[in-house]
């Protein structure tokens, strides 16, 4: 049981580290598995396998849910909008940076969490601003704000196929003309 413990618990340290970075559906993982650590070591307590160093671990493990269902709580129902409206959908037109690549998943940096995000308009990449425009539990869709940056005109002729490129300089002279 000692070893089943051990790895409960060591389980629980990884999906709540992982929930820092994926966003507070992480910490349900962690909770889940830490009621779970809490659990068995009741169940040993019970059969006479009390010992000092089970006590240090269900202390521990009560202290670290617990402290991970206030994260989690705070999460997921008091994320306050940019019109102090509260809960996830609160967080409706709020600005924030893109963590990962969106393409169109990944993760978003809004107001000082990170959430799931889906790019609604296109990729965007990491350092990309974005703003909410939905909110369904515990993921955003997002619109990315920038612009594509650094490409000139010689690049994209240079990625263009040679029949495009007249196309785009025809477009471009009848509507200076």
């Amino acid at each position: 049981m000692w070893a089943g413990v051990g790895v409960l618990l060591g389980l629980m340290v990884v999906a709540s580290v992982l929930g820092f970075h994926v966003g507070p559906h992480g910490h349900l993982a962690a909770i889940g598995l830490g009621v779970a650590a809490g659990v068995l070591m009741v169940v040993m307590a019970a059969t006479g396998q009390a010992a000092p160093l089970l006590w240090v671990l269900f202390g521990a493990d009560v202290a670290i849910s617990g402290s991970l269902g206030v994260l989690t709580w705070r999460g997921l129902r008091q994320v306050e909008g940019p019109l102090g409206q509260s809960g996830p959908r609160g967080i409706v037109g709020a600005e924030g940076v893109a963590v990962t690549d969106l393409d169109p998943e990944g993760i978003v940096r809004v107001g000082g969490e990170n959430w799931s995000a889906r790019s609604m308009n296109r990729p965007a990449q990491a350092g990309d601003r974005v703003q909410v425009i939905e909110a369904s539990g515990v993921r955003l869709g997002v619109w990315s704000e920038d612009e594509v940056v650094g490409i000139g005109d010689d690049q994209i002729d240079e990625a263009l196929p040679e029949g495009q490129r007249h196309e785009l300089d025809d477009e471009e002279h009848r509507g200076a003309t």
